[in-house]
């Protein structure tokens, strides 16, 4: 998703006249002149099509609409961190930090090379750091351009937040959710979520990224997607994301129609480890929950001879071969429908916790709140 190049000088006055309630010690504050602060906030108001401040001999009292910007204003500005950055820089910067290099930065964005690299160039120039190494073609971000990438990603997050909540206020449309989906909350929990939430706030554009919790929480970190669904990290601490548990999954064992386990009414832990097993990764929750269950069925967890995190893939392994997977029935209802292929218990219970995180601290838009609250109320008549 590629930045608009907000303003960060308009936003910096705006917020300090809310802070100060007074356009002289609000451009003392900023180092504008009275004249370029005014016509800072004459210029965010035209853009934004309602008035920011009631203008009389107390000073400068702010609009609703303006209550709701300032917070977001001031977070965005303490996350970019500098006076001195432009909000053509944020937008250039960004571009190349998930491009990856100048070429894909100017196909994003539609802004040449050059100007690009000019604008990253005059950033590092402005923060007095080097952001970037070149790479050949490509670049990569030093410690402080990562940091300075993710403090730049949450300053856009928190103005795009901004901007739906006065557009909201306005009746109009109220802004875009952006949802990391992993494999298990694309089954049934989210498409029903989606279908509701439309029909309730048809003017709120729903995004979804499909990916891992490896994938995914990057993103969610820097502000590129607002909340991630899926089986949560058990016994991790992850200081700067909250994990909110929604309801509990029982993954089963599945295999192909037919397959020799279908005809045994006790498939134990050693009869298990005869067959292949098509796994995600060793690290993720449901390797972890599969070598527990192996383990207290009385089995040594076998080599995993095919990793993979893609039900469709695992679905067409399953229907090829005499291959197990421990999926949750609800990922393959179709096939499970159809009789392409069946499930049965695991010898030893397995339950997994699958819920939303978010970034720690967090503030959701009226949209976004309803949306969480949709969330919890579809998870609790579907899953309960």
């Amino acid at each position: 998703m590629t930045e608009p190049a907000y303003n960060i000088r308009h936003y910096a006055a705006f917020a300090a006249t809310v802070r100060h309630g007074s356009v002289t010690r609000a451009a003392r504050s900023v180092n504008l002149t009275q004249p370029a602060l005014t016509q800072a906030i004459a210029r965010l108001e035209a853009e934004l099509g309602c008035a920011l401040f009631e203008r009389g001999s107390g000073g400068m009292a702010p609009t609703e609409p303006a209550r709701l910007l300032a917070p977001r204003a001031e977070a965005a500005i303490a996350q970019i961190g500098s006076p001195r950055v432009t909000g053509t820089q944020v937008r250039a910067f960004l571009a190349l930090a998930r491009a990856g290099s100048y070429a894909g930065a100017a196909e994003a964005t539609g802004l040449s090379a050059a100007s690009l690299h000019r604008a990253v160039a005059d950033l590092a120039v402005a923060l007095g750091t080097r952001l970037v190494d070149r790479r050949g073609r490509r670049v990569l971000l030093t410690p402080q351009g990562e940091r300075r990438a993710r403090g730049f990603g949450l300053a856009m997050a928190e103005l795009r937040s901004g901007l739906a909540e006065v557009a909201a206020w306005q009746g109009k449309a109220a802004g875009r959710i952006v949802v990391g989906a992993m494999p298990l909350s694309r089954a049934r929990w989210l498409p029903e979520t989606i279908l509701r939430f439309h029909g309730a706030h048809p003017g709120v554009a729903i995004a979804v990224v499909e990916g891992s919790h490896a994938e995914l929480a990057g993103p969610l970190r820097d502000g590129e997607i607002d909340l991630m669904l899926g089986a949560l990290r058990e016994g991790v601490v992850l200081e700067d994301l909250a994990q909110e548990p929604v309801f509990e999954d029982s993954p089963q064992l599945v295999m192909r129609s037919g397959h020799p386990l279908t005809q045994v009414a006790d498939p134990v832990g050693a009869r298990l480890a005869d067959y292949p097993w098509v796994l995600p990764a060793r690290g993720t929750p449901l390797r972890q929950y599969w070598e527990g269950m192996m383990r207290a069925a009385g089995a040594k967890p076998p080599e995993v001879g095919i990793e993979c995190g893609s039900v469709l893939t695992v679905r067409q392994l399953l229907l090829g071969s005499d291959a197990l997977t421990l999926l949750s029935p609800a990922q393959l209802a179709v096939e499970l429908q159809a009789g392409v292929l069946a499930s049965l218990p695991t010898p030893a219970p397995v339950r997994r916790r699958i819920g939303i995180t978010t970034r720690e601290g967090w503030q959701p838009t009226g949209p976004q709140a309803a949306f969480l609250a949709l969330l919890r109320r579809v998870a609790a008549e579907e899953f309960a």
